[in-house]
């Protein structure tokens, strides 16, 4: 990337209140996105197993069948960008980038730091804080830990967004009541490529709530 510009190509929003867990969910986009390493399906955030620590998920490239998960590939020239807006007024405050170096087949990331600038433009933002081998499909998870306390994973994951499509559409079409109990899982089976930063709170340096959006952007 070398600091050079990227632009948006697609975004998920999610808030995060201290202590629960919020989540957005787009796994059908626009022909532009749908398909394409920048195609955003989820975005999770969540306190840490050690509550010091805050979870950040970002997972893309949706709806992929066990047959075709092995040949998901992370885009060197698309980054993955969480924003943190730390005083409510939607303008991101901190970032992290998380962006793929091909030669290596290392996910690298970036942050959490302030932006230079802020909005749909950005650039690759400090120093790599930590950095992990991409888990083969159906291999053990690799984890990698930076040397200020950052967890990060990268690579294909069973998709954990639950939800009922086919009833969802009869509710809307006046032939259901309501959701079943528990429900069909549309999305059971199919596979997303994921992302998962997990970050000291101190490296965060918020109380109270945050609001977190996830970005897609591509070197231009």
């Amino acid at each position: 990337m070398n600091r050079k510009k990227l632009v948006l190509a697609s975004v998920v929003a999610a808030a995060f209140i201290t202590g629960g867990i919020l989540y957005a969910a787009d796994h059908i986009d626009t022909p532009a996105v749908t398909n394409q390493t920048t195609d955003i399906t989820d975005l999770y955030v969540f306190r840490a197993a050690d509550p010091a620590n805050l979870v950040f998920v970002a997972n893309s490239q949706g709806l992929t069948s066990p047959a075709n998960t092995a040949n998901l590939k992370f885009d060197e020239n698309t980054v993955l960008e969480f924003n943190i807006d730390k005083n409510g007024d939607n303008v991101e405050d901190l970032v992290i980038q998380c962006k793929y170096d091909a030669a290596s087949n290392k996910m690298q990331v970036y942050g959490p730091v302030a932006p230079s600038a802020t909005g749909t433009k950005s650039k690759l933002e400090g120093t790599v804080t930590a950095e992990v081998a991409v888990t083969a499909y159906g291999s053990a998870a690799v984890t990698g830990t930076g040397t200020t306390g950052i967890k990060v994973f990268a690579g294909p994951r069973d998709d954990p967004f639950f939800f009922d499509l086919n009833r969802y559409k009869a509710i809307l079409g006046g032939t259901a009541p309501g959701f079943s109990n528990p429900g069909t899982d549309t999305f059971a089976g199919t596979n997303v490529l994921s992302v998962v930063v997990e970050v000291p709170k101190t490296m965060i340096g918020a109380t109270g709530n945050i609001n977190v959006w996830l970005e897609t952007k591509k070197k231009i």
